[in-house]
């Protein structure tokens, strides 16, 4: 289990330098996770420590959003002072989402009637 703990904060690590670094757009664990996975892609396999950790984290998967939750009561007044910029940028965001799903999906059922 050590091994695959080790494993995965190595890689969180390296994300972390590359972000700093080289690509600061991006957060570190996110780099890290690209990282990880490519890493897995290449050795074609897990290993059971690794497998082992990652069910361990999987089953406290919940505790992950305690940090969320406080930023957003640590950072209740600005919200409360952008609550329209906010609320504009959701509805603006979800239509968006919504529309161009429903663009791709037309597309991809248009082109599956052509195929029969």
């Amino acid at each position: 289990m050590i091994s695959g703990l080790v494993q995965i904060l190595l890689f969180q690590g390296l994300g972390e330098l590359l972000s700093k670094f080289a690509v600061p757009l991006v957060p570190g664990p996110v780099i890290g996770l690209i990282g990880l996975l490519g890493y897995l892609l290449a050795k074609r396999s897990i290993g059971a420590s690794l497998e082992l950790v990652a069910a361990a984290f999987s089953q406290h998967l919940g505790l992950l959003f305690v940090p969320a939750a406080v930023g957003v009561v640590v950072f209740l007044p600005q919200l409360r002072a952008q609550a329209l910029a906010v609320v504009v940028a959701l509805v603006v965001s979800v239509l968006l989402t919504m529309a161009v799903t429903a663009l791709i999906l037309k597309a991809l059922a248009g082109s599956g009637k052509d195929a029969q």
